[in-house]
């Protein structure tokens, strides 16, 4: 499948390569930009201005709402129609939520004079909608990348959004080491973190807890089928890092920004409170890690239903051998996956508060908010994925039949 598969890579390098042409188109409103436009001020003008974050965050909030809704939740479930119907609810979530945000951004842009010289004259609304359709056509192209490409839509664009970041990253600090503002063993130290904290990704993402389960012999319309032994594997982190990682300073801040909004911004307490739980504080970054300790076990215990498991392994004749079927497996399953998912969330706390540690510790370095550990996961995740693929693909002949 040579040739599927070069289709497959050279469909998803030119969707990449659209995507990287559209931040160059600026939205309606703003002039093509010029030399003194830097790489970050092209992407805040141009039709991608919000990239795809508005759609992530659409589908976590569908995400957390089918935490706590039964009827979404088994539309989840229920096969490939309530899956798309579940995909119909984060568009529209998505519209919302940009809409909103492209408004508050081309109606902020109004009011720089050095942007703006006849904030009269400024088409608000013809921006909010280019900004707009520019989300919808990333959510389109990520779409086809994941039917037609190779890789996860999604994830590559983020991914190719955080690495575009890292020549830039590293150009600033070798000037900052080259003009001694920064020690060489304090670089030496991030490379050595960050070469392991690769390690660690590719090491837990690749691990599985494996669950012995055998099958009995029993037959499927005209077939008898054998009974035979199989495995099913539980991810050492199965909440992913998106959900924890969002909803964490959700937490975090939606009470301080409530007592803001009733108390106003310039009470002492409400200042003093903004001011400790700042990037780089102790304050922070202690209840930083046990929003995302915690989000991590209620967002495995919805990715991995131990009931739901149980039920399906005995609509199948399976067994776990040694525990009876039923309510005894549920349990078993579900001491597996608590374990499990403590050194998961563990893992992804750590990922999470690496270089806030380091500015603790008044070591850290000048990387662009876009490298951190959560960063980092992505794209190797991402890497590991296209990976999968890549040999999928290559170890498929013609008629969808594995060599």
């Amino acid at each position: 499948m040579r040739r599927e598969l070069a289709r497959r890579i050279a469909f998803t390098i030119g969707a990449l390569l659209l995507f990287r042409l559209g931040i160059q188109v600026p939205f309606v409103g703003m002039g093509a930009p010029g030399p003194s436009f830097s790489g970050e001020h092209v992407v805040r003008f141009s039709i991608f201005a919000l990239g795809i974050l508005p759609y992530l965050t659409a589908a976590i909030v569908v995400r957390l709402v089918s935490l706590v809704s039964r009827r979404l939740s088994s539309l989840e479930r229920s096969g490939e129609r309530g899956r798309r119907r579940i995909s119909g609810y984060t568009l529209i979530v998505t519209l919302v939520f940009t809409t909103f945000q492209a408004y508050g951004y081309a109606s902020t842009i109004r009011t720089i004079p050095a942007l703006v010289p006849d904030p009269d004259e400024w088409p608000v609304l013809a921006a909010t909608a280019s900004i707009v359709g520019g989300v919808f056509v990333l959510v389109w192209l990520s779409e086809q990348i994941t039917r037609h490409g190779i890789g996860n839509g999604l994830a590559l664009l983020l991914s190719v959004n955080i690495l575009v970041h890292v020549p830039v990253d590293i150009a600033g600090i070798a000037r900052l080491l080259q003009d001694g503002q920064v020690s060489g063993s304090v670089v030496l130290v991030h490379a050595l973190v960050w070469i392991g904290v690769i390690a660690l990704i590719v090491f837990v993402e690749g691990a599985r807890r494996n669950v012995g389960v055998e099958f009995a012999e029993r037959r499927l319309g005209d077939r008898l089928l054998s009974a035979r032994a199989a495995i099913l594997p539980i991810k050492i982190n199965s909440a992913g890092f998106l959900v924890p990682a969002t909803v964490a300073p959700w937490i975090l801040f939606l009470p301080v920004a409530g007592l803001a909004y009733v108390f106003g911004a310039d009470t002492p307490w409400v200042a003093a409170a903004y001011r400790h739980l700042g990037f780089g504080m102790l304050a922070h970054l202690v209840l930083g890690s046990v929003a995302i300790f915690v989000l991590a076990f209620i967002y495995t215990a919805y990715v991995v239903d131990p009931e739901h498991a149980a039920k399906s392994l005995a609509a199948r004749d399976g067994t776990i051998p040694g525990v009876a079927p039923g309510e005894a497996t549920a349990d078993y399953l579900d001491r597996v996956v608590s374990l499990t998912t403590v050194v998961g969330a563990v893992y992804l706390t750590v990922l999470q508060l690496i270089p806030e540690v380091f500015e603790l510790y008044g070591i850290g370095l000048p990387y662009s908010m876009m490298i951190n550990g959560g960063g980092a996961l992505v794209v190797v995740c991402t890497a590991l994925d296209i990976k999968t693929q890549v040999r999928d693909v290559s170890l498929t002949n013609p008629g969808g039949v594995r060599r």
